[in-house]
């Protein structure tokens, strides 16, 4: 391991200890202890089977958007592949970890497709931003006058122009010239290539709009549903809340999950439920017994990719052929 790395990955305990450390400091650790061994198991196992189902309509969607640019591969295997990158994501930064995972397979099977692939899976992400932020603003229009969720949607509102921003950068022709004022500085620092794949590979879309719009309206019934994981969550550790403000507060957990700066974003994930259920009336144990709970579903999420990984390591399977094109 080089030095860097090993500051980089001394730099993460450090941080990781010391919000676990405040975070239970501010909190009756006993209480929440409490809270979770008395947890509902119907409510959580709920939970489970939500965000389960939730993958091979997601896995469908990544098979559209890789015929689009020719390239086909089985649902069977999409659906493999994204149980494996909730594994991978438990031990590589957060939810990004398990992105560079799907990657990674999957132009292992497709040599010379590297750029595209990445576009894919970064369009499916951003399609997945633009989604659950629409159900942002929905929710927060059913909670006006029941909920005080703060500067919570201020900051989605952000969020919500950036990816407008992102939008007509990757998909005008007109962002095109102003784009290239960046090209010398890219050069020097050796990325012009693969950035330029990675945004040819994004911008070939443009002309499949009739498939992204169905892409988007798939997204926006699978995030919506997906939601209904931390409302269940929630009602394992008996904080009784109607499923409305998680539409506000799911947006906010899906980027909050992406931040790296802790093991697994723990402490950053449940911060954020004790900080956000807490204005809602929570009190501070049952909000973090919420957070937690929540990332035990994911460790769940990701026993099925660990158990494939296993056999295939076990038995020695060679890695299947991609099918080929016709």
């Amino acid at each position: 391991m080089t030095r860097s790395r090993l500051v980089r990955v001394g730099l993460t305990l450090a941080v990781t200890a010391g919000c676990l450390t405040y975070l239970l400091w501010q909190l009756d650790v006993r209480r929440t202890l409490h809270i979770l061994v008395n947890a509902d198991i119907a409510w959580f196992l709920g939970a489970v089977a939500v965000m389960a189902l939730g993958v091979p309509p997601m896995a469908w969607r990544w098979q559209r958007l890789l015929r689009a640019r020719g390239i086909v591969e089985r649902l069977g295997w999409l659906n493999r592949a994204y149980f494996v990158s909730y594994t991978a994501g438990q031990v590589l930064p957060t939810a990004v970890g398990g992105d560079a995972s799907r990657v990674y397979e999957t132009a292992r099977r497709h040599p010379g497709r590297l750029g595209d692939l990445t576009a894919i899976v970064v369009l499916e992400r951003a399609l997945g931003g633009v989604a659950t932020l629409a159900l942002a603003a929905v929710g927060f229009a059913l909670a006006i006058g029941r909920y005080d969720v703060g500067a919570y949607v201020w900051i989605e509102l952000t969020f919500v122009v950036g990816t407008l921003v992102l939008g007509v950068v990757f998909f005008s022709r007109a962002a095109r010239m102003p784009l290239r004022r960046f090209l010398p500085l890219l050069r020097r620092l050796r990325l012009e290539r693969p950035l330029r794949a990675f945004y040819f590979g994004v911008h070939a879309f443009r002309g499949h709009m009739r498939l992204m719009l169905g892409v988007l309206a798939l997204t926006l019934v699978v995030q919506a549903y997906r939601v209904l994981a931390i409302w269940m969550t929630g009602r394992a550790v008996g904080v009784d809340l109607s499923p409305r403000p998680y539409y506000v507060m799911g947006p906010l957990l899906f980027l909050v999950m992406l931040v790296p700066f802790t093991i697994n974003g723990l402490a950053v994930r449940e911060a954020f439920f004790v900080s956000f259920l807490t204005q809602l009336g929570v009190d501070k144990e049952s909000a973090l017994a919420t957070g937690f709970l929540f990332f035990v579903v994911t460790i769940v999420l990701a026993l099925p990719g660990a158990v494939v990984l296993a056999v295939e390591n076990l038995r020695g399977l060679p890695r299947p052929r991609a099918p080929e094109l016709r």
